[in-house]
Parts: C-alpha cells; sequence; structure tokens
C-alpha cells in the first residue's frame, strides 16, 4: 500500500486492478475515457466524453476521481439524472471498486450518497414544530383515508430508521403524506437553531458524505448547492456529471418558480396565525382574484403582460410582502423558539409567492416589474403593465406561461430562464472542473450543441468520442419507412398502424414502441390488440418498472409507451429485438418554454429550429434508438416510421446523431431479417 499521496500508482495500473476484481473486460474506450478524465482532472479543463453503451464509463471516471480524491483529500462529487443509476453505483459499483483498490491506495476509499432535504424525515416537523402542508378538505375522505396509512407506516418506521432515507420506506408513500415528516432546504431552521438539530438525519447524511471520497448526488441538487447561497455538498473541486445529457432540462426544472391558488392557499395557512387576520385576508383576496383569472384566461405563452394579470401579480405580490412585514424581524425566532418552525415556513411560503410574482412581473419588463412592494421600491400596484419592453424578444430573459388545471390541480402560472447556459457558466463551471458524459452526447456529430446549453465557450474544454465496443453496422439496422406518408396532427395514420403490424408479425412481438404522445401509443395499443396474437402492454396498465418486468421476462411480449421509455428501458437479450419509432420526437409546437428559446435564438440571429427543436429531437431520437443493443450479443432493428427522417433537409443532422447502424428504407428486407432473427432465437 502506498505510504503516501505522491505513490498512487497510474490510473491504468488502477483500472485493470477494478475490472480484473469485478471480473470484467477492459475495453479501449474505457482505458481512453480514463485517460482523458486524469487529464482534465490534472489540467482543470472540462471534459465531455460520449461513451456508448458497454464502454464501462462508471469506471472510466470512478477510478480516476478515486484517485484524485485520494491524492488531494477533496471529495469528488458524482451526479446522475436518475434513481436508478444512483443505486447502481451506491449499491453496486462503489462497495465492489473499493473492495479492489483498498490495497492499492492510501486507505479504503470512501463513498456516500446525498440527497436533498426533502428526502430526509424532519425529527422536528415530526414532533409538531412545524405545520403540514395539506389542507385535508381538498381531498375525498377515501384519499384521506388511504393517506392516513401511509403517515401511520411512516411514523412506525420513523422509530426504526438509522438513516432518515424515504427510499427506505417499501413500499413507498405518497408525496402528500411525505409532506408532513419532510422540509426543503429553505422551510428548515438550521442545525444551530432547531431543537432536533444534533440529530437531524439530513445533517448526519451531509456529515457522511464530508468524509467522503466520492459523494454521489443528483443534478437537481447538484444546481441548488450551486446556485444558492447556502452550501449542501462538501467542499469539492472535480464534478461528474453523468447521463449529462438531461443537465440542462433538470436545471431548468430546478429554477422554474409557479404561482396558482394553492401555493398562495399554502401561504395564507401558514401565516394565518402568526399576524392579524385582515393582513392574512388580504393575501386571501389576491389568491382569489388570480383564481379567477387564470380560471378564464387560456393556456400556453404569455408574450405580453394583459393590464389585468399584471395588476393581479402586483396586488399577490405586495399583499405577500404585507404579510412578511407583519411577521416581524427574521431574526426574533431566537426569542420565540416555540414558534420558530411555525415562522420559518411562513417566511419560506410568503418569499416563494412574493419573489414569483415579482419575477412574472420583471419578464415583461421594467414598466410591467414596477418595483414597489417595499423589497425593492415603491408600491406598483398602479404601473403600467402594457409589457411593452417585453415584446423585444432579443431582451427577454425569462418566458412566462400559463398550465392548464388537470383534475384537482388549479391552472398555474410558471416562469422559466429562456437559458441556463449563463448559470452554468458562472455557477457549476466556474470554479471546479466538470467532467461531463453520456452515451448521447454528440448531436449531428459534434458537441457542440450541447456545449453551448451548458454555456461552455470554445477553448474552455475538449470533446471525446470514445466509441462503443458494439458492431452498430453488424448488430443493427435503422429502417426508415419512406414509403410512408408524413405524420400530421390528427393522430396516427392507419398506414402507420398496419406498418406497425407488419413488422411485429415478422419479429414475433419483442417490440418496443417509442411514441410521440400517450394519445398516440394508446391508440396503436387499442388498434393492434384485436389484430395481433402476441401479448401488448401500454405504459398507464401498471407501473413503469412492472411493466418493463413483464416485457423482459416474456420474449413474445412488446411494450408500447412515451417519453419515460425512450430513455428508461434497459432490456437486453432476445426480449427486445425491435425498436418502433412513431415520429421524429420535434417538442411540440405548443411548447410554451422549447418554442420561446427557439425565437429568442432566431430574433439573436441564430437558427432557432436547429438549435432547439432538431437538437431536442436528436437527442431523444439517439436516446431512443440506444434501446435496442444493451449486450454485446443484442441484434434487432429501430424501425423510424416518420419519412422525414430520410427526406428532410436536416435529416443528416438528425442521422448523424444516431449509433452508426446499417440503413435501408426497403420494408421487404427489414422483414426478412427480422424473420431470421426470430427463427435464430
Amino acid at each position: 500500500m502506498p505510504k503516501d499521496r505522491a505513490e498512487l500508482p497510474p490510473v491504468e495500473e488502477l483500472l485493470t486492478a477494478a475490472v480484473t476484481a469485478l471480473g470484467g473486460v477492459e475495453r479501449p474506450g474505457q482505458v481512453k475515457m480514463a485517460q482523458a478524465v486524469r487529464d482534465a482532472i490534472e489540467s482543470e479543463e472540462h471534459l465531455a466524453v460520449q461513451a456508448g453503451t458497454g464502454t464501462g464509463k462508471s469506471l472510466a471516471y470512478l477510478v480516476p476521481a478515486i484517485r484524485h480524491a485520494a491524492r488531494s483529500g477533496e471529495a469528488v462529487v458524482v451526479s446522475t439524472a436518475t434513481i436508478a443509476l444512483q443505486r447502481q453505483l451506491v449499491d453496486r459499483d462503489l462497495p465492489r471498486l473499493a473492495d479492489a483498490l483498498e490495497g492499492l491506495l492510501p486507505h479504503r476509499p470512501e463513498f456516500a450518497i446525498l440527497k436533498g432535504r426533502r428526502n430526509y424525515l424532519c425529527r422536528h416537523k415530526m414532533a409538531a414544530g412545524m405545520p403540514e402542508d395539506e389542507d385535508d378538505q381538498l381531498f375525498d375522505p377515501r384519499e384521506i383515508s388511504a393517506t392516513g396509512r401511509m403517515v401511520q407506516r411512516i411514523q412506525e418506521w420513523a422509530n426504526e430508521t438509522e438513516t432518515g432515507d424515504r427510499d427506505e420506506i417499501v413500499p413507498g408513500v405518497s408525496d402528500q403524506a411525505w409532506r408532513q415528516f419532510s422540509v426543503t432546504a429553505r422551510e428548515c431552521l438550521g442545525a444551530q437553531r432547531c431543537p432536533s438539530g444534533a440529530d437531524c438525519f439530513a445533517e448526519l447524511a451531509r456529515e457522511r458524505a464530508g468524509q467522503a471520497d466520492v459523494v454521489v448526488t443528483n443534478h437537481a441538487l447538484l444546481a441548488i448547492d450551486a446556485m444558492e447561497d447556502f452550501a449542501v455538498l462538501p467542499e469539492h473541486d472535480v464534478v461528474v456529471v453523468d447521463e449529462a445529457h438531461e443537465l440542462v432540462d433538470r436545471v431548468t426544472s430546478v429554477v422554474t418558480g409557479e404561482l396558482s391558488e394553492s401555493t398562495v392557499g399554502l401561504a395564507v395557512r401558514r401565516v394565518g396565525r402568526l399576524i392579524e387576520q385582515g393582513v392574512a385576508d388580504r393575501l386571501q383576496e389576491a389568491g382569489e382574484d388570480l383564481r379567477a383569472l387564470l380560471a378564464a384566461a387560456p393556456p400556453g405563452r404569455i408574450d405580453t403582460l394583459p393590464n389585468s394579470l399584471g395588476m393581479t401579480l402586483a396586488l399577490v405580490r405586495d399583499a405577500a410582502f404585507a404579510c412578511i412585514t407583519a411577521l416581524g424581524p427574521r431574526n426574533q425566532d431566537k426569542d420565540d423558539p416555540e414558534n420558530a418552525g411555525l415562522r420559518k415556513a411562513a417566511f419560506t411560503a410568503l418569499d416563494e409567492v412574493h419573489d414569483t410574482a415579482q419575477r412574472m412581473l420583471d419578464a415583461f419588463g421594467p414598466a410591467a416589474g414596477g418595483g414597489g412592494d417595499g423589497k425593492d421600491g415603491e408600491d406598483a400596484s398602479g404601473a403600467d403593465a402594457s409589457g411593452s419592453a417585453g415584446d423585444e424578444e432579443i431582451h427577454r430573459a425569462e418566458v412566462v406561461w400559463l398550465e392548464e388545471g388537470r383534475g384537482r390541480t388549479p391552472p398555474t402560472l410558471r416562469v422559466a430562464p429562456l437559458s441556463v447556459g449563463g448559470m452554468l457558466r458562472d455557477k457549476l463551471f466556474g470554479d471546479r472542473t466538470v467532467v461531463l458524459t453520456s452515451a448521447t452526447l454528440a448531436l449531428g456529430g459534434s458537441f457542440d450543441s450541447l456545449a453551448r446549453q451548458w454555456g461552455l465557450r470554445a477553448g474552455e474544454w475538449t470533446g471525446l468520442d470514445v466509441g462503443s465496443p458494439f458492431d452498430h453496422a453488424r448488430r443493427g439496422i435503422l429502417y426508415v419507412a419512406t414509403h410512408l406518408p408524413q405524420p400530421g396532427r390528427d393522430g396516427l395514420p392507419e398506414a402507420y398502424v398496419d406498418e406497425i403490424a407488419e413488422l411485429i408479425e415478422a419479429a414475433g412481438g419483442r417490440a418496443l414502441g417509442l411514441f410521440s404522445s400517450m394519445r398516440a401509443a394508446k391508440a396503436a395499443t387499442e388498434a393492434l390488440r384485436e389484430r395481433l396474437d402476441v401479448p401488448l402492454l401500454c405504459q398507464g396498465d401498471d407501473s413503469t418498472s412492472q411493466l418493463v418486468k413483464q416485457f423482459a421476462g416474456d420474449p413474445a411480449t412488446c411494450l408500447f409507451g412515451t417519453l419515460s421509455l425512450w430513455q428508461g428501458v434497459d432490456v437486453p437479450g432476445p426480449s427486445l429485438t425491435l425498436v418502433i419509432i412513431d415520429r421524429i420526437p420535434f417538442p411540440r409546437p405548443d411548447d410554451p418554454l422549447a418554442s420561446a428559446r427557439q425565437r429568442h435564438v432566431a430574433a439573436t440571429g441564430g437558427n432557432g429550429f436547429m438549435a432547439v427543436a432538431a437538437t431536442h429531437a436528436a437527442l431523444l431520437l439517439a436516446q431512443g434508438a440506444g434501446r435496442l443493443l444493451r449486450s454485446i450479443d443484442d441484434r434487432g432493428v429501430v424501425a423510424v416510421l416518420d419519412p422525414r427522417l430520410a427526406t428532410a433537409r436536416y435529416s443528416g443532422f438528425l442521422l448523424n446523431s444516431l449509433p452508426p447502424f446499417w440503413r435501408t428504407t426497403d420494408p421487404v428486407k427489414v422483414r426478412d431479417a427480422l424473420r431470421r432473427l426470430t427463427a435464430a432465437s
């Protein structure tokens, strides 16, 4: 064992030891990636690595990351987009890797998982030190009863748990039940002020993470740590972003604000008993005005601010500020520890309402934003809310839209930035080395599209494609059905249903159908269940994980679904021989954020369609096509029914984003190939 950090073995030796101990086979792409990650860390240069399925990219970044942590004494943060990859790393990869490297490093590598505070049980809230989030009058008795049973299970589990981690509860519990036992980072009193601070599960998890060499987290928490004033993650100088193709969407979700009668109502309930009733009533009335206005408004993007909405947002903002003022100084909690949790929760809810309303006004320019709730200026309730400044698309920083209500969810106003690249550049990439990796990063054959979205400039980063151990040209066929009509807006064309049926019959089932909408997936399922004699599952029939399990367990079964299946299915072997994609997955034309981003790029002289819509489609297409080959022995067909993939002017960009399958547009050749594969299996 090395006596000091200067004697550490080279990355190549550590990787060989790890692969051998894990019973794997070292691959050229894996070695190349590990060396590149090491070089990036040593040169402090950002690195984007595309590593195809089967490369072994987890080991390729974990080995140099652990070596760096052992040498520097600082943790390396590994961020993922999905819980599945987090669990793979923490439950399988890292424990085995720590065993393999223990004798080669100064100490056995330590690792920890760190989640957002909301994922941990709050002892203070459980002891009734903070309010519940929900108003039971909004729910029917059956749901209240089911939630009550979940609450009882949580209480029983709380007396036994050592981590307080929600994921320990099996089967899981609803968000509604869990919210009664958890707080967000903004609602937390802080370990020093909280009566339960010494035993706080979230603080204990953070303490464990502070002693680890590798800290596994998620993109949302990574964004919060980078952008908030308070530190969430331990000190670190290297970040590995796995599943990096999802980084922009996850960060956008974190910084998206929302305002509805529910968010205002929550603030009213939390502040109600802490201030004079009349002040709270003012916010209640503003929330009712907002509800009436949103109920009558059409959903979609809001390009110019109507006077009625501008005045209502200003009323909500100013009423929230009046409540904040009535609560008194924020630091007076130390003189009133009994109500500290209640006051903190009230401040958090009120700040959210106030700041989101102001942010929405600001999105339309200074005239709409006014300024004056007392936080930043004078009363603005009478300001001109025409939104004329928002007409200049080139100056617009954020987009506001109304999302229609569904069920008991009321209509909701949302606001999000047109780009998160500037935030990422300043907050994430600014003072640390970042390695970004995924099986899908080089869109159109280049990393430039995603690098721009990340806010990286030329000369600040290096891109590397280490390829894949799979021989795509020999193991897979990309079939584009150019004889079919272009997809329309009137649902799934009958010719598409016929084509799907013929492909599935040739494959003997074994098909994963990836559809651009749930409506199309259900329509295809209903039509084909009457025509085919193979089991056909559709997303929504059961939990997605259970459906994938059924699909993998019976080679004759087909599974149809939409977005989560494009990226979330890993089924090696004969159960998946055919991937069917109904159409190029462009964003919906009425998608408020995508359409606003596209228009903004065009207004600044770029090609909005290629930068936004085509990039989005290329990413999903590559992810969908990547479902086919999951092991070295897999073979099959990716069938794209949309003829535009071969005929449109942008088809080259999309095709260059896909794995290098052998390509054809001949339906006879494809069906013959599927029949041969079926017979062979």
